[in-house]
């Protein structure tokens, strides 16, 4: 789900810090450093990075095509190769049923087996695309908010540390607290104050 669908889950952050120099020239450098890298032609099993929001299968952050106004659009990919076990252990022993027989052997050593495991695992992996999931990024970034089209906790861990990596800034998840602490324009004792309080229990 994303800016195009019809429901969407959000979830929002504040964006700490900000960046000395051009901003556009800033995110472009760490989009292109962290763009997402294809795997399908080899045995890696996952890659995440940064893609167009526009054509999200081909990356391109040509000139300033991110910038939406006075927003930045862009994605966040992640691709993932799933292999079910029980295919793993077909080829598994097929490829153990073959060794035994070119060795002559009865058996084999349990790094042995390990070692044959892995390389199956890698051939198959060469042989399957990947499953790639989008999840698209609206960043306002004179009001240091970002909203991230997930509430996935898998897909939320990835854009936090891909975008640490990539801008040297952090994202602050806003829930209730968060959102009070950091938006609302509070005062420091009523600050003070909501760092006492504590969760109601509701109970039927």
């Amino acid at each position: 789900m994303g800016l195009r669908s019809s429901t969407v889950s959000l979830t929002r952050y504040k964006v700490n810090g900000k960046f000395e120099g051009s901003v556009t020239e800033a995110v472009l450098k760490g989009l292109r450093s962290f763009c997402i890298t294809d795997i399908d032609e080899d045995d890696t099993e996952k890659s995440v990075g940064w893609t167009s929001w526009e054509t999200p299968y081909q990356p391109d952050f040509s000139g300033s095509s991110f910038m939406l106004g006075t927003y930045m659009v862009f994605s966040m990919r992640i691709d993932k190769k799933t292999l079910p076990p029980k295919t793993i252990n077909k080829h598994y022993t097929l490829a153990m049923e073959k060794k035994l027989a070119e060795d002559g052997r009865a058996f084999l050593s349990g790094n042995e087996k390990k070692l044959l495991k892995e390389s199956v695992v890698q051939l198959l992996n060469k042989r399957i695309p990947a499953t790639p999931n989008v999840y698209d990024i609206v960043w306002s970034y004179e009001d240091s908010r970002l909203w991230f089209f997930s509430n996935l906790k898998a897909a939320n861990e990835e854009l936090e540390s891909l975008f640490l990596k990539s801008f040297q800034l952090s994202l602050i998840r806003i829930f209730p607290y968060t959102g009070a602490y950091l938006l609302s324009n509070l005062t420091d004792p009523e600050k003070d104050t909501l760092a006492t309080l504590t969760p109601t229990l509701f109970r039927k």
